[in-house]
């Protein structure tokens, strides 16, 4: 099955590419590697889940604003890409969770993120990962991820 049959049967269509919010590139190559800034759960222009997880969102809630920071990222990744088949990897994901300084789950709000990239991609979407809580994060978004794939 392609990517886009399986983006569609998950319901996702990838959105344009969000304005950066600084003087930052929505994504660089560097030889085959391609580092995609920081996405936050932005939909149609606006931030669609606001607030700290374990306070005002909850597991679900930031699980579901990790998964839509996500499909920013492959909105990203697609606009580099000729096709999907020049994916070789997603390599590593970097999610930063805007939580309580006692909240301990940010793997598993991450999960949202880690477990689209495993459903679209496959053993490709496989990734190392780092989830880690933060006190604050721009226009107060309860997490924002990164990727950093291979590409042909």
């Amino acid at each position: 099955m392609d990517i886009e049959t399986r983006l569609l049967e998950a319901g996702i269509v990838l959105p344009e590419i969000s304005p950066t919010l600084a003087a930052y590139l929505p994504a660089v190559k560097s030889g085959q590697l391609l580092f995609i800034s920081g996405q936050l759960p932005v939909k149609e222009g606006i931030l669609a889940y606001q607030g700290k997880v374990g306070r005002e969102l909850n597991l679900e809630e930031g699980q579901a604003a990790c998964k839509l920071a996500a499909v920013n990222c492959l909105a990203v990744l697609k606009k580099h890409l000729n096709n999907w088949a020049d994916l070789v990897q997603v390599v590593k994901l970097t999610g930063y969770i805007n939580c309580e300084p006692d909240f301990a789950a940010q793997p598993q709000v991450l999960n949202g993120a880690s477990q689209l990239l495993e459903s679209v991609f496959g053993a490709r979407g496989r990734h190392a990962r780092a989830a880690v809580g933060v006190n604050a994060l721009p226009l107060g978004a309860p997490c924002e991820v990164e990727m950093v794939v291979e590409v042909r």
